[in-house]
């Protein structure tokens, strides 16, 4: 070989295979380049390279095929090879070192880091081959073929200390055999002060046993494992967030002889994922939680009076006349009145109770495990409802001047498991607004009187079993436009055609479909209505592109046979599987994530497209977006419909773009009303649209007449792609 190594470059992307032939070469590497699986092996196997960087997914033959056939092959067995994606899931990663991947590169590339991986996987791959060569070298040159090797060593120990990874190697007792210089700096010690020992002789006892039990895992699996875990660095008390991978060593005749561990700090990387969460479960002016976080802990609160039969109470407080104040004494002295109504109602309540601001000058108080006597629950809560009023009626000193402000409280009981939470909140808002019309300044109690519509919910959920018999359930579509006006799909929203009470929005239905299990068949209706609306465009020029997106719940996906419930329904309808595309809700992720995981890899392997729908709403985490196979997130309407008013909004639609780019994800903005929002999205980096601004749900036959006068290519004015304005598209 010439120069510094021979590498193999393989990747479907010309653009790609420039960049990293021009960076390569640049480094003195020989170069070749192939365009796809075939010519790669062909390459290869007729003249083996050193190295071999090789793309995942390719057409035809992908990255893990080609990987299997060179591994197969006498003469490219022993060749390392580097997976390289625009994706890190966790399934990939294991499933490339399984079929003998030595490393796994993400793109964008990161320059010194790719050029610190290739020189290190050249220098090992040339390295073993010299040992085996030593090896079976004379006697008499053992002394010098020693030299040797303790030079190649240190060498490799050089090449290893400018990586910034933590590596470290062990033997399948634990003890130390060699590590890095940033692993030293973690356990404040030398190398040579270190190896020899293990983990107990430098961290506490817990620490140590965690370190222990994930080489076991690890050694065990006979694969790579990876875990994270937080750490304090020893030599400077660096608080870090790691993810560790380990992996099983074995010598030349497959006896297990130890673990080698290499870890990343992702601390910045976390604190991304926390503060997303916090701009999107905490009011930014009083740092309670906001209306999402609340839904969540008055679920938690509504499952633990069912389960433990002690009830609790919900109380609405809203402070009298705040608009006088804030109109009269100015926006930021409005703002420090309601820090200083956040801190004493914190004050007030237990640390078992929740306080949120819902918006405004409305906050909300949910006190829990109260009594199991409905009297007593209800005393102790008009306790607590009066020492607010009382406590929130006291002075406030505000930049040296006093102002008073009253508050007005409405309380409602729960422990029944039927209310709900919006009924909750709407009983709880309705004693509210009666405190108020009392005088203000008061506390009242929900009325049971005024629940007429919980008298319908039996008529409602009746009718609904029976609407579905009837097919009285039909599909709108909802038009998904992108940059330049091109319509690419659509959402399909069921409505009812309630015989007396005409259409019917899903919001006055699918809940109760959900609790009650018929979300179940009316789900598997909406499915084949899809795809079969999918079989009848694939014979129009002008609508064969067009996907469908089909809202799938959570009770649904949850379904043992649900995979095979798809496939099927695809296979009768005769639908193309990539025009299909199913959406995900976060709260589908609280639990059983692997089972989640495997169902989608299914289904993704036929073709379907996953959108993760609502994102930033619920369970927003970069974990799961590292390993589910997604292809889309969806900025939820809640965000955009806020976003050129509330800088939080703002920031969170911002956030979840740049997420998608960095997870190369698509992402698309639901509720779009106005020209504003359009331009704020697109500016933002959003190309992707859908909402009233463009249409409202149509029924069939009007959304083909939308699609076929919708441009079916981007309008181009003066040498640029412009947005047409509805009007162009002719929508009514």
């Amino acid at each position: 070989m010439t120069g510094k190594g021979e590498i193999l470059a393989v990747d479907d992307t010309p653009d790609a295979l420039m960049f990293l032939s021009e960076l390569l070469e640049a480094e003195g590497y020989s170069v070749r380049s192939a365009i796809d699986g075939e010519l790669a092996v062909r390459s290869a196997i007729s003249n083996p390279p050193e190295l071999v960087l090789l793309d995942i997914r390719m057409p035809g033959m992908d990255g893990f095929e080609v990987c299997r056939r060179l591994r197969a092959h006498v003469e490219t067995r022993d060749v390392p090879i580097i997976f390289v994606s625009a994706h890190s899931e966790m399934n990939k990663m294991l499933e490339g070192f399984a079929l003998g991947a030595v490393d796994f590169v993400t793109k964008p590339y990161r320059r010194e880091e790719l050029l610190v991986r290739v020189r290190t996987h050249l220098e090992i791959h040339r390295l073993r081959h010299h040992l085996e060569e030593l090896v079976d070298e004379r006697t008499r040159e053992l002394r010098q073929a020693l030299t040797k090797i303790d030079n190649e060593r240190v060498q490799l120990h050089t090449l290893l200390a400018t990586i910034p990874d933590l590596i470290w190697l062990k033997d399948v007792q634990g003890v130390f055999l060699s590590c890095n210089s940033e692993f030293e700096r973690f356990f404040g010690a030398r190398e040579s002060e270190i190896v020899g020992k293990t983990d107990y002789d430098f961290v506490a006892k817990d620490l140590a046993d965690f370190f222990r039990q994930k080489d076991r895992e690890a050694m065990m699996a006979g694969q790579p494992s990876i875990n994270e875990e937080t750490v304090t660095y020893a030599c400077d008390g660096h608080r870090a967030v790691l993810e560790t991978i380990k992996t099983p060593l074995h010598d030349a005749a497959g006896t297990l002889v130890g673990v080698l561990g290499i870890a990343r700090d992702i601390t910045q990387r976390k604190a991304a994922e926390n503060r997303i969460q916090e701009l999107a479960f905490y009011d930014q002016l009083t740092r309670l939680p906001n209306r999402r976080l609340l839904m969540d802990r008055l679920t938690q609160a509504l499952a633990a009076a069912t389960r433990t039969g002690r009830n609790g109470a919900l109380l609405f407080v809203d402070l009298d006349n705040f608009k006088t104040l804030n109109e009269t004494q100015g926006h930021e002295t409005g703002d420090l009145l309601l820090r200083e109504v956040s801190q004493r109602l914190m004050t007030i309540c237990r640390d078992v109770d929740t306080v949120a601001r819902i918006g405004g000058d409305e906050f909300v108080v949910v006190l829990t495990d109260l009594s199991e006597n409905p009297e007593e629950t209800a005393a102790r809560a008009e306790m607590v409802g009066e020492k607010i009023r009382v406590n929130l009626a006291e002075p406030y000193r505000i930049s040296g001047k006093e102002f008073r402000s009253t508050t007005s409280i409405g309380i409602t009981l729960f422990g029944e498991p039927d209310v709900g939470i919006d009924g909750l909140m709407k009983q709880a808002e309705i004693a509210m607004y009666e405190a108020k019309a009392a005088g203000r300044n008061t506390v009242r109690f929900f009325d049971p009187d005024l629940q007429a519509a919980i008298h319908m919910r039996a008529e409602i959920e009746a009718d609904l079993f029976q609407g579905i018999k009837e097919n009285q359930l039909v599909l709108y579509y909802q038009p998904q436009v992108e940059s330049g006006g091109v319509l690419t799909g659509a959402e399909a929203l069921v409505r009812w055609r309630h015989p007396r009470r005409g259409i019917v929005s899903p919001a006055d239905f699918i809940p109760l479909a959900e609790e009650t299990g018929l979300i179940l068949p009316l789900g598997q209706g909406v499915l084949e209505t899809a795809c079969a609306q999918l079989t009848k465009w694939s014979g129009h020029p002008r609508l064969a592109h067009l996907t469908i997106a089909v809202n799938v719940s959570a009770r649904q996906f949850r379904q043992p046979d649900f995979v095979d419930t798809v496939l099927a329904v695809l296979g009768k309808t005769g639908a193309n599987p990539q025009r299909l595309k199913l959406e995900l809700t976060e709260s589908l992720l609280v639990e059983n994530v692997e089972d989640i995981i495997r169902k989608m890899v299914r289904l993704k392997a036929e073709g379907v497209g996953f959108s993760l729908d609502d994102f930033g709403t619920g369970y927003s985490s970069l974990f799961y977006l590292k390993r589910l196979p997604l292809d889309e997130l969806k900025i939820d309407q809640s965000f955009v419909r806020d976003v050129l008013t509330d800088p939080n909004d703002a920031t969170i639609a911002k956030t979840i773009v740049a997420l998608s780019q960095s997870f190369g994800l698509g992402v698309i903005a639901e509720g779009v009303e106005t020209a504003e929002q359009l331009a704020f999205l697109a500016h933002s980096g959003c190309r992707v649209y859908q909402g009233y601004f463009f249409s409202r749900p149509l029924p069939m036959e009007d959304f083909e007449r939308y699609a076929l006068d919708a441009p079916s290519s981007p309008a181009v004015a003066d040498g640029r792609a412009t947005m047409p304005t509805p009007s162009a598209w002719k929508l009514d």
